[in-house]
């Protein structure tokens, strides 16, 4: 198919030029015969422009594939119950990829990779014309996406990056989870406590968004003697075993005044176990919470002064996946390889009920 052909063309492009232009291509007109009066093809000539841009215009509005056909992806995501963060991802891309926009989509959801990766290999198998990917872990993709690549299916990653070469992919739209990590870690540190007793909750192990959010505390606590890991455990984004967790530590007497939770639903549960056991938390309170991804609910807690802290993961990546392949089916290249959503980090004392309807989700 003409689509895929694009796909295979510009993915050769990328890999000779190493940097990618903006460039185009047209639709050719039906040439008037060259027995035509001169009024004959005047009128052949303003009805071809007329067409051409009819057709423009139809284009703008979806990108539908050269023979009307409407653009097949594969779209594989992490578990929409995951967090309040993958439910509004997941509720952004099926917003997006709809028939009315000249999609045909289908989903498949995991937070395993190789449960991903399976999934992978059918749509490359029922000849979609691009894979979209949130992977669950950053390693083991190579060979699938080699696999799309001969297949002339387009891949292009979203939410989390991989480790893989980026000549098998066109695009990544995605978040700076080493830049979330250390914005927060630089937050806590001009706290300036005496001490740093943490209780460290962690999200899937492997997945970009842990090692990004972990890498950032551990470098600390390894250059200062004054940050210690009480803690340090998984609970895979789960709110439940985030409570299991601090209840834990707190049956076992140890003190502890950092909760640096590495998502608002675990932070949520971390909460609950606290107060459960009637321990304070918040500003100027005996324990400092902090979350990530600004639930709208969760900025509510900072404004209320609950939480301390609450980093920004940004949800919302399917209109720039939309617009790439938009360009794709128009010949163009693409300018930018990879695309770094623009987030910040809340902090209770200066928050507003401005931010929590602006900023959550």
């Amino acid at each position: 198919m003409k689509k895929k052909a694009l796909v295979t063309m510009l993915a050769v492009s990328m890999m000779a030029a190493g940097l990618a232009g903006c460039g185009g291509s047209t639709t050719a007109a039906t040439q008037a015969a060259a027995t035509t009066t001169a009024a004959a093809a005047e009128a052949a000539a303003t009805e071809a422009t007329e067409a051409k841009s009819e057709a423009a215009t139809e284009a703008e509005k979806a990108p539908a594939a050269s023979d009307g056909e409407l653009i097949r992806v594969g779209i594989i995501n992490n578990d929409p119950n995951e967090s309040g963060y993958r439910t509004a991802n997941d509720a952004d891309m099926k917003a997006m990829f709809t028939k009315e926009n000249g999609y045909d989509a289908s989903f498949a959801y995991s937070l395993k990779n190789d449960e991903q990766i399976t999934a992978a290999q059918k749509f490359i198998q029922d000849e979609v014309d691009y894979l979209l990917l949130s992977a669950a872990d950053t390693s083991g993709w190579d060979s699938v996406l080699k696999d799309a690549q001969d297949a002339g299916i387009g891949v292009i990653l979203f939410d989390r990056t991989i480790d893989a070469s980026d000549d098998l992919y066109l695009a990544s739209i995605v978040s700076d989870m080493n830049k979330e990590g250390e914005t927060a870690v630089n937050w806590l540190a001009g706290q300036g406590l005496d001490e740093y007793n943490i209780i460290h909750i962690q999200g899937v192990m492997g997945s970009a968004a842990q090692q990004g959010r972990t890498g950032a505390l551990d470098a600390k606590v390894a250059a200062e003697a004054s940050w210690n890991l009480v803690t340090q455990q998984t609970a895979e984004w789960n709110s439940e075993k985030a409570q299991q967790i601090v209840q834990s530590v707190i049956d076992s007497g140890t003190s502890f005044n950092v909760i640096y939770a590495e998502n608002d639903d675990m932070a949520k549960g971390a909460v609950a176990a606290l107060d459960k056991a009637n321990i304070s938390h918040g500003v100027g309170k005996d324990v400092i919470v902090m979350g990530f991804d600004c639930n709208k609910w969760a900025l509510q807690e900072l404004l209320d002064q609950n939480w301390n802290y609450d980093g920004q993961c940004n949800p919302f990546q399917a209109s720039y996946i939309d617009e790439i392949i938009k360009k794709v089916q128009n010949g163009e290249e693409l300018t930018e390889k990879t695309i770094i959503m623009d987030e910040k980090g809340f902090d209770a004392t200066t928050i507003t009920a401005d931010d929590v309807e602006k900023y959550g989700i």
